[in-house]
């Protein structure tokens, strides 16, 4: 942007503020412009997107949050005054007009004005119509332009928009109740993840934003609640990606007296809800490849997956999942323990392949520390993860409910005693030993099924303000 042309946008505003013109009006009484009808008088306002001025009679497009219509400025309707006053306007200002609909010869309804009101001076031009506003870290940086200039970013917001209503509208149909628990906590938990840190003056202590609400929709259990879900932001501190912001939104719910089945069941039917709710069917095209929901999801154990992909006959034999890290060239930090390696080969050669939505189910104890055991093997947990379009969408598990179990895989995990009192939730521990009762958990990344619905291939362009390092 030059700095001429914004000195000749402000020297406008003086002009219309000697000319006793407010450039940034008041309020302004209208209707939505996908709501004019074909004929009648209208008032409407919004941007002008679009001026050509031709001597005594100009046309303009305007936009609001409902669509775009053509209006016409003749200077012997609103008058030799107005029409200096109009002379004044550019493209990006707000404005309300009042007028008749007509059509005009090319069959485009159109308003003539009869009276216009500016409402907000726009004193820095928009990007240039033609080229649209193309470059990602402006669009990201500068929400506000990329939502003016392009229209399908504004669509992509209404339906992340209609997706949590549709969710809510899903969960409270079949007996779920909204809640809400704290953003800060005195002690993370909930998932694996490094916190973000905050003070409280007048308490003279640390405390954390939550990286999961997990351990107080249990509390919630323990009280006496049934089916609960929150639709929470959360923070995790780590890395950015296209899948992964340090602020997010998260789904979670919780069934007493149900199980992982019985979120398997709720997952299925949500989704499919979506679909039929945003598309009409249950097939849809994500990043170019076919998604079918149609049912049933596919099942697969976590123990044979690397067995069915890669050919890895035992998922504990070290030394094979080492050959195969070398085999693909994926890289792996220093002492990586062999849930990490294998982590590490599922996202790069497993994950991306699952496209049609597939349960992996029954994941190892040692990375499932909020998860019951099979009753018949305590290796592995009553737990699933959920892939749809080669990403991770959901994740649940029949809730570990027994407080001395729990409290000996808190432990295990931190095994300096120093440190627990820290990481520890005892007051969690506590609270389970009043009685929880059997509960299936359910989490799915908001973010990511935006991401799905809204055919987009990073989070960041379905989160408003995703965050981005200064300028």
């Amino acid at each position: 942007m030059s700095y001429e042309m914004r000195e000749i946008r402000i020297k406008k505003k003086e002009e219309l503020e000697n000319l006793g013109i407010e450039p940034y009006g008041r309020k302004f009484l209208k209707t939505n412009i996908s709501d004019v009808k074909e004929e009648g008088v209208v008032k409407v306002a919004g941007r002008i997107m679009a001026l050509r001025k031709h001597g005594n009679a100009s046309f303009a497009d305007i936009v609001d949050s409902s669509g775009k219509i053509q209006i016409y400025f003749k200077k012997d309707v609103i008058g030799e005054k107005n029409y200096e006053i109009f002379k004044k306007i550019d493209i990006g200002d707000i404005i309300g007009v009042e007028g008749d609909i007509f059509k005009t010869k090319t069959g485009e309804k159109t308003i003539l004005v009869k009276s216009f009101t500016i409402l907000s001076k726009s004193l820095r031009p928009l990007p240039e119509k033609w080229h649209g506003l193309k470059d990602i870290e402006i669009r990201f940086r500068q929400r506000y332009l990329d939502l003016i200039m392009n229209p399908d970013v504004r669509e992509i917001f209404k339906r992340r928009i209609e997706i949590l209503k549709y969710i809510r509208e899903f969960l409270n149909s079949i007996g779920f109740i909204e809640v809400e628990t704290p953003m800060m906590h005195s002690i993370p938990g909930g998932a694996e993840a490094k916190p973000f840190i905050t003070y409280h003056n007048a308490l003279d202590m640390e405390l954390y934003l939550r990286i999961a609400p997990e351990l107080y929709l249990k509390r919630l259990l323990v009280g006496n609640f049934e089916k609960i879900y929150e639709i929470n932001r959360s923070f995790r501190n780590e890395g950015i990606s296209t899948l992964h912001n340090p602020e997010f939104t998260m789904l979670e719910l919780y069934s007493a007296y149900g199980d992982y089945e019985e979120m398997m069941e709720i997952t299925e039917e949500l989704i499919c809800f979506l679909s039929q709710k945003i598309f009409g069917t249950l097939i849809f095209k994500y990043q170019g490849q076919n998604v079918n929901l149609e049912k049933p999801w596919r099942r697969i154990k976590w123990t044979e997956v690397f067995k069915e992909f890669l050919g890895i006959e035992n998922w504990e034999d070290e030394r094979k999942i080492d050959e195969k890290i070398k085999e693909y060239e994926i890289e792996v930090e220093e002492g990586e323990n062999l849930f990490d390696k294998l982590e590490s080969i599922f996202k790069k050669k497993i994950q991306p392949l699952l496209i049609n939505p597939t349960f992996i189910i029954g994941y190892p104890v040692e990375i499932s520390p909020l998860a019951k055991t099979f009753k018949d093997n305590p290796r592995l947990t009553e737990r699933f993860e959920l892939f749809i379009g080669g990403i991770e969408i959901a994740n649940a598990y029949s809730e570990l409910n027994d407080p001395l179990e729990q409290l000996k895989r808190f432990e295990k995990k931190v095994k300096d005693e120093k440190e627990r009192e820290k990481k520890i939730d005892y007051d969690f521990i506590e609270a389970l030993e009043y009685g929880m009762p059997p509960a299936g958990g359910l989490g799915i990344g908001v973010d990511r099924l935006v991401m799905l619905f809204t055919d987009s291939s990073s989070i960041r362009e379905v989160i408003f303000f995703p965050l981005l390092k200064p300028k």
